[in-house]
């Protein structure tokens, strides 16, 4: 390849940003309960650990959305949200609006997932406060979730990640 195509894909890549998903998610993604092992750090998280998202499938492409918490500790209180989620792009299922309470709306995109439904990277790394969110269907190791924060590096996401997770 001539230094010009090479310069080129990397100005390509830098300005247009990793290649989309080409797999559509499993069907089995939208349902039962995720771990919550890292986050961008956020106001409405703040002291929450062991969190999770339930997902509960109403039709082709409606979510019920459950995000759970424990406020200081694994034995802290609970802090739940249920939200309506919509799939907005049928098919490929990466792109889920969720509606919480009347007046928040959150958009997650899935960047990034293990075909196997082991884990998965979601995010919103369009707008000028980037955010992200790495979910596992069982703990990591140590070596697992470093991968798992490379990968959503490797999204283009920049922030900062903390892992609210407490085995």
């Amino acid at each position: 390849m001539s230094s010009l195509r090479i310069i080129v894909a990397a100005l390509t890549l830098a300005v247009v940003g990793p290649p989309a998903l080409a797999a559509p998610l499993d069907a089995a993604h939208y349902s039962g309960t995720w771990l919550e092992v890292g986050r961008t750090p956020m106001k409405l998280t703040d002291g929450c650990v062991a969190g999770t998202t339930t997902y509960t499938r109403t039709d082709a492409t409606h979510v019920t959305v459950v995000d759970d918490c424990r406020k200081g500790g694994p034995d802290g209180p609970r802090k739940a949200v249920t939200g309506k989620g919509v799939i907005k792009d049928p098919g490929s299922d990466h792109i889920l609006d969720v509606r919480y309470f009347l007046i928040l709306n959150w958009r997650f995109e899935v960047l990034d997932h293990d075909p196997a439904g082991r884990w998965f990277i979601a995010g919103d790394l369009k707008r000028k406060a980037q955010r992200i969110f790495i979910f596992t269907r069982s703990p990591p190791s140590q070596a697992e979730l470093d991968d798992l924060v490379a990968k959503a590096r490797a999204t283009g996401y920049t922030g900062t990640i903390e892992m609210p997770r407490t085995r």
